[in-house]
């Protein structure tokens, strides 16, 4: 079983897939409530499970599947933008991320490109 399995049996076809404690080894919470937490309509859901982290994995799974109203739910994971400016900043003036997105917000893509312009990593196309 697979996490797409358990958000499907919580979101669309409520079967309980928990059955052995095989399966329950299987259910992560964490994931699970991150990614109901995507919906307006299961975050609260969510937001108590985690307050509850304590709980079994087969409590935590029951209480969703008899909680959240059937419906479609699909989300794609957020991921952090890597950005090619974030990159050369940290680069070029050996910052951690924090200090080069504030570069980034001081200089403005004007400033950058002037950067980048007479930036120059030597060799042979550089």
């Amino acid at each position: 079983m697979q996490l797409k399995d358990f958000l499907n049996s919580i979101n669309d076809n409520k079967k309980n897939l928990i059955t052995d404690n095989k399966s329950e080894k299987l259910y992560t919470p964490f994931i699970v409530n991150r990614c109901l937490s995507y919906f307006t309509d299961t975050i609260l859901y969510a937001n108590e499970m985690n307050r509850n982290a304590h709980v079994d994995n087969k409590l935590q799974y029951d209480y969703f599947l008899n909680s959240v109203r059937k419906r479609k739910r699909f989300s794609r994971w957020m991921k952090q933008e890597s950005s090619d400016d974030l990159e050369f900043i940290k680069e070029h003036f050996d910052y951690s991320n924090k200090k080069a997105k504030e570069a980034i917000e001081v200089l403005g893509k004007e400033g950058i490109k002037a950067l980048k312009e007479n930036y120059s990593r030597g060799g042979k196309g550089g």
